[in-house]
């Protein structure tokens, strides 16, 4: 088949999803078009059967903001003529679905819409007044929906109301390559006996990533360690200034966004996501699958993700003390480590691996093309 894939190329998980998925789709045979205003973050620069098409946005004098919905459509309905494209595949409602509703207007219904749910879509952004109508047009003019998890199929129901059926398909994980790494990969890091910790997001307000910071400060207080931040966004400043204020600053590693997320998933010990808002919880099962245990908040899709006590454990938004005493708890035992770690790594095998997951659009694809 021949798909077309949209979302946001920026740091998140549901670019990072919409990526794998590509990748795995192209090893399958399929031949895959992104459709975008620059290059996903997790995509190669080249391979075989997978094809990037850059959307360039028009400055004019009467546009007091530059738009990127009609430009994203146009190129979007170019690109499904040229190619031939059976079906394209969105990611995220807003503004990727109703630029793709458009597009299929443009070519007189060659093509069939997917719409993915990712979270913030639904919960944050759909919901603002201003875009509450628009976001349920475009979900009721998809010719199928999905959403990463129960948790947010449930919220987009009580939300929006649709007026079709919203399947449930969980992100995934490719286990080949996210999976338990070589010990002395972790010498670049700490000292030998130090405990590695392991924070992953786009540092926004609601992945509270200073509560990681107290909790890590807590953590040090009883067992050496390292804490590692990756990624950036607004609230890294604020991270930065309470470790100094926390006298833990030479502990706490920046690392900005990198490239090659499963080789430092593969040096930790524990991860931390006490998040305020996870509709899944991507960088968890990631953490999961390279057989890192996960101290999280739980909300959203995280339970879904996390077996409370067997691949990790989950503690109400804010709970510091808990959290602390939770990671305390799995550093200091390590055949309770060690255990829990197995069972992180074999949830992701039996329900989240890329093998499970990625056949089940490729069904949904089929079903489309049917219809």
């Amino acid at each position: 088949m021949k798909i077309g894939i949209t979302c946001y190329p920026t740091y998140g998980g549901s670019g990072a999803i919409a990526a794998e998925l590509g990748i795995q789709l192209s090893q399958r045979g399929h031949q895959v078009h992104f459709i975008s205003y620059a290059l996903p973050f997790r995509l190669p620069t080249f391979r075989q059967d997978l094809y990037f098409h850059q959307v360039e946005t028009m400055s004019y004098p009467l546009f007091e903001h530059t738009p990127y919905t009609i430009p994203l459509a146009a190129k979007m309905a170019d690109v499904t003529q040229a190619e031939g494209l059976d079906v394209l595949h969105v990611h995220y409602a807003i503004p990727h679905a109703v630029s793709a509703f458009l597009a299929r207007e443009a070519v007189e219904g060659q093509v069939k819409v997917l719409t993915t749910l990712h979270g913030t879509d639904i919960t944050l952004v759909g919901t603002d007044p201003s875009l509450r109508s628009i976001t349920r047009l475009a979900i009721n003019m998809s010719d199928q929906v999905t959403a990463v998890s129960s948790y947010l199929e449930q919220r987009t129901r009580e939300t929006f109301h649709p007026n079709r059926p919203i399947r449930v398909i969980p992100n995934f994980v490719d286990s080949a390559r996210f999976r338990p790494g070589q010990e002395e990969a972790r010498h670049g890091f700490a000292r030998p006996g130090e405990r590695i910790l392991l924070h992953l997001s786009n540092f926004r307000p609601v992945k509270r990533v200073t509560d990681v910071i107290r909790i890590f400060a807590k953590v040090r207080q009883e067992v050496p360690a390292k804490l590692l931040m990756v990624g950036d966004g607004v609230e890294r400043p604020t991270a930065q200034y309470l470790a100094r204020e926390l006298n833990i600053e030479k502990h706490v590693l920046f690392l900005s966004r990198q490239d090659d997320i499963p080789g430092l998933m593969k040096v930790a010990d524990l991860f931390l996501l006490p998040s305020e808002q996870e509709s899944f919880g991507l960088a968890a099962l990631e953490a999961m699958s390279c057989g890192v245990p996960v101290i999280a908040s739980q909300v959203g899709g995280l339970p879904e993700v996390i077996e409370d006590g067997v691949s990790g454990f989950l503690y109400p938004v804010g709970d510091v003390e808990g959290m602390a005493e939770g990671a305390l708890r799995v550093l200091m035992n390590e055949p309770f480590h060690r255990r829990l770690a197995q069972a992180a790594r074999q949830r992701v095998l039996d329900h989240f691996d890329a093998s499970h997951i990625v056949p089940q659009y490729e069904a949904l694809y089929r079903d489309l093309l049917e219809y």
